[in-house]
């Protein structure tokens, strides 16, 4: 089952420390499978209220999502990204397909 990092980001400051973020995330990325889904496009909100960019990066498994975000090679860098940025950063894990809505009752309703 794959594993997500998703970052919400508001108020980017970008400077040299978001640059140098930028320029070296990719090489922290790789050993983990991490590939991006969503950088920062443009989002149209079609309900409720929405400000902020978007981050999507994928993964194999939760598990490598994990070890990516406790790397020694990411956190080097992830105080670059908090010192110019607002947000909060999750990791998730994905679906088993094929999947459907009401699959999430199982865990919802009791036996």
């Amino acid at each position: 089952m794959c594993g997500y990092a998703i970052g919400h980001l508001r108020n980017v400051n970008v400077g040299n420390e978001i640059v140098e973020y930028l320029e070296r995330i990719d090489a922290t990325l790789e050993p983990f499978g991490g590939v991006f889904l969503i950088h920062g496009a443009t989002a149209q909100c079609v309900e409720g209220k929405w400000s902020g960019d978007l981050i999507v990066i994928a993964f194999p498994s939760l598990k490598a999502a994990r070890n990516w975000y406790n790397s020694p090679a990411y956190r080097a860098i992830a105080p670059l990204r908090a010192r110019n940025a607002d947000g909060e950063i999750l990791l998730i894990e994905g679906v088993e397909e094929p999947h459907r809505a009401t699959d999430v009752l199982k865990a919802l309703l009791p036996a």
